[in-house]
């Protein structure tokens, strides 16, 4: 299997280069900078020293990182709702904990899902490996829990870390191959620092890690093998998390913003020469004085002397095209209320109403991305540690900023309908409970949960 560790899928091949541009066009700044030759055009014919300059004085406006980050800080602005049904209390308790500290580095499970979906948005999926710490055998489920066996925990990994794979007939993964490297210093008195690199391959069954040390080195050697947490159902412990084409906000607006950088930079270029103007000699005889702010010339009767300066109509016409490309930015990111130009002002209040429940669905679009991603990796959980929990996920449909009074009154007001039905009765106080309690730990939600559905059956409350 070493021999074929390095392989690429050719998919990932053809999209690494993307990637890379992406996460440049996403993050701005100095790794924009770094990279910024390959994103400015260089003229025809134009001077190396000329165009050097040039990209000494590059900048970018970064509309594509503001609208992401917008998108999944609106998204996760309130937690969804997490069910767990079943008669299991010590895997409730399990899950509980594991919703606070899904990674064993503290991330809640909402803040580590929010950055599986910028990655997302970023480079169109992202994945998630679930792993299980590495124990020896336990005899009992009490041994198992005790020794923390079955306390498993997530990892996330970008689109262009997971290098190869395959799926079967119905479209569930067969195999799948993830590569990471870093920089390491082997300690503080050695010399230099080298690049280590780590593949892990993981099967329905099986995983194996690889390692090749320093990136001078062309020697590869297995580090670890065996079973992984989810052999016991059959099923690789990789979990991808994809937009659709449509959704995939990068894809939509890598062009425009690059075209914008090219022609932000060009006007910039052209406004900074324009205030250093350029003498023109009108004369028949051979000119050869030196002209500036400390010289001066001596002209004959006959001769003319000026300075050029811009007329300004094309810098006039570059600018409105940067406000055109500017507000397309936003348009295609459903996003046209956050455009700047003052035309918002102009909008009737039921256009931006229109403008702004497009962006809602969107969001909601987002939210059910997120919720079947969240209860998928958590059934499968569930399933691996055969805890026989219904797992459900709701909420992060409702984006409007609204008075918890507004809700409260919503919700009594379909209770006064008196719809004879009493699961309609529980789902209403969780929703509203939920809502309020949106920052409360997860077993105290729980709790409450447990204890609406023995209030409306009639039954005692599990505690």
């Amino acid at each position: 299997m070493n021999t074929h560790i390095e392989q690429e899928h050719p998919d990932y091949t053809s999209r690494a280069r993307m990637w890379r541009r992406y996460r440049d066009l996403y993050a701005g700044g100095e790794q924009f900078r770094e990279h910024a030759h390959e994103y400015l055009v260089r003229r025809h014919k134009e001077p190396l020293e000329v165009y050097q300059e040039r990209l000494m004085r590059v900048f970018y406006q970064n509309y594509l990182g503001s609208i992401v980050d917008w998108y999944t800080a609106t998204l996760v602005r309130k937690e969804p709702v997490i069910e767990f049904t079943g008669g299991n209390e010590r895997g409730k308790s399990f899950f509980a904990d594991f919703v606070q500290n899904c990674d064993l580095r503290g991330t809640t499970l909402t803040q580590f899902f929010k950055q599986q979906i910028t990655e997302a948005l970023v480079c169109g999926k992202s994945y998630i490996v679930v792993d299980f710490p590495r124990t020896g055998p336990a005899r009992t489920r009490a041994e198992e829990d005790a020794s923390g066996r079955s306390r498993s925990y997530l990892v996330g990994y970008t689109a262009d870390e997971v290098i190869n794979w395959s799926y079967d007939d119905r479209g569930q993964l067969e195999w799948v191959v993830i590569r990471t490297s870093w920089l390491k210093q082997d300690s503080v008195k050695s010399f230099g620092w080298k690049r280590d690199t780590r593949w892990i391959y993981y099967d329905r069954e099986h995983f194996e890690a690889y390692e090749r040390r320093g990136s001078d080195s062309k020697e590869i050697e297995q580090v670890d093998q065996g079973p992984h947490g989810f052999a016991s159902i059959g099923r690789v412990p990789v979990f991808e998390v994809k937009v659709s084409e449509g959704l995939w906000l990068t894809n939509k607006v890598a062009l425009l913003q690059l075209e914008h950088f090219n022609k932000s930079n060009a006007l910039a270029w052209a406004l900074t020469m324009g205030l250093f103007a350029m003498p023109v000699v009108y004369s028949d005889r051979e000119w050869n004085q030196i002209t500036g702010e400390s010289y001066y010339i001596q002209l004959g009767p006959n001769d003319k002397f000026g300075w050029t300066e811009p007329e300004g109509k094309v810098y006039q016409i570059a600018a409105d095209n940067l406000v055109s490309l500017k507000d397309e930015i936003y348009r295609v990111c459903y996003l046209m209320q956050q455009a700047d130009d003052g035309a918002g002002s102009q909008q009737s209040g039921v256009s931006r109403q229109l403008d702004f429940s497009i962006t809602e669905e969107i969001l909601r679009a987002y939210g059910s991305v997120v919720k079947d991603s969240m209860r998928h990796v958590m059934t499968a959980i569930s399933a691996a540690r055969q805890d026989g929990l219904t797992i459900d996920v709701s909420g992060m449909d409702e984006f409007d900023i609204t008075e918890f009074g507004t809700d409260v009154q919503d919700a009594q007001n379909l209770l006064n309908l008196g719809v004879g039905s009493p699961t309609l009765k529980r789902q209403i106080y969780k929703r509203v409970a939920m809502k309020y309690l949106a920052d409360a730990r997860q077993e105290i939600k729980n709790q409450i949960m447990s204890e609406i559905d023995a209030e409306q059956s009639g039954g005692p409350a599990q505690g």
